[in-house]
């Protein structure tokens, strides 16, 4: 998943209502040999222009421990992540506090075991810690990738996934759902069943637009608009707007000899957006950038600024809710 900067760097805009504060709440750090996102990266691009206060870590299976209990190996990405924060929280690489939350991986269907699990990540972040994600992307075509976590089909309904998902309230952790379009209704079942954990529904809930999902847009978007607001009756789940400029949305910005302007990101994409703040109303609602996976397709500045176009006819409240608030409200930040 290398990015190109070069690329990249063919698109540059003026930075949009540059003094907007902003939390960032969904992105992710590594360092593979053909792809590196660590805090340095990370500062290049919160420091492109846009008034970024803090961020959000979310769990991508990184530095997880080579040794001991494997249950208990996920909780090697706390360790790094809370090491990265705390440089963060120095000063010294500026004023942007990198990690202020972090949500990190357990298998929930381990039964007993999670709580073992979560009080070790707990342990590692105790300032930090906010929350679990147990992805659930699966799609049966083999065009199609499963997410890093491999998840059996059905994931959500499982019982013994059931079972552990509940112990996350006792521990007030939250819950990142990532999943592909055709199983929100898994979710929403899932949120329907535990009113006491908060979800958060991430990337839109993932409309894929490879495979055999090309040339459909438009037939998956209005059972897309329908599933989203039967999600959003249930109280405990809040969205996050963004991660839909990844290579499985199919819009094939990363082919291009140009990368997308925000306006043209916002030509494509803006109906999601729109729709889900409809449907969630701003207070539960958060811009995100998914980065590095989205900067495949674009720039930080970029999109971000499509982010502030989209929400140009919010009020002053609003956009303070879905650029900081909500974000800073649901994962703790205080």
């Amino acid at each position: 998943m290398a990015t190109n900067e070069e690329w990249l760097g063919k698109v540059r805009e003026e930075i949009v209502e540059p003094d907007l504060p902003i939390i960032d709440p969904h992105h992710h750090l590594w360092d593979y040999p053909e792809s590196r996102y660590m805090l340095d990266e990370l500062n290049a691009d919160t420091g492109s222009g846009h008034n970024i206060r803090a961020t959000v870590f979310v769990e991508c299976k990184s530095m997880y421990r080579a040794e001991g209990p494997e249950h208990l190996r996920p909780v090697g990405e706390t360790e790094f992540v809370n090491g990265i924060a705390a440089q963060s929280a120095s000063g010294i690489y500026g004023e942007m506090r990198a990690c202020k939350g972090i949500v990190g991986f357990a298998n929930l269907l381990l039964d007993e075991a999670v709580d073992e699990v979560l009080e070790a990540h707990i342990a590692a972040a105790p300032q930090r810690f906010r929350g679990i994600r147990h992805a659930n992307a699966y799609d049966d075509s083999p065009e199609v990738r499963p997410t890093h976590t491999n998840p059996p089909k059905g994931l959500f309904g499982l019982p013994k996934f059931r079972e552990g998902f509940a112990r996350l309230a006792k521990f007030n952790l939250t819950f990142d759902a990532w999943l592909y379009h055709h199983q929100i209704p898994e979710l929403t079942a899932l949120a329907r069943a535990h009113p006491e954990v908060t979800i958060i529904f991430d990337h839109f809930g993932g409309p894929i637009g490879i495979g055999p999902y090309e040339g459909r847009r438009e037939e998956i978007f209005a059972q897309w608009m329908k599933d989203v607001v039967e999600l959003s009756e249930c109280p405990n789940v809040v969205a996050k707007l963004g991660g839909i400029n990844m290579a499985v949305n199919g819009f094939g910005w990363h082919k291009r000899a140009l990368p997308p302007t925000s306006d043209e990101l916002v030509a494509a994409t803006q109906d999601y957006y729109l729709h889900a703040i409809d449907a969630f109303g701003p207070e539960r609602c958060m811009f995100e950038s998914n980065f590095p996976v989205d900067k495949l397709s674009c720039s930080y500045a970029v999109v971000w600024n499509a982010f502030k176009k989209m929400a140009k006819g919010a009020s002053a409240d609003e956009k303070a809710a879905l650029f900081h608030d909500t974000a800073k409200r649901v994962y703790r930040l205080d």
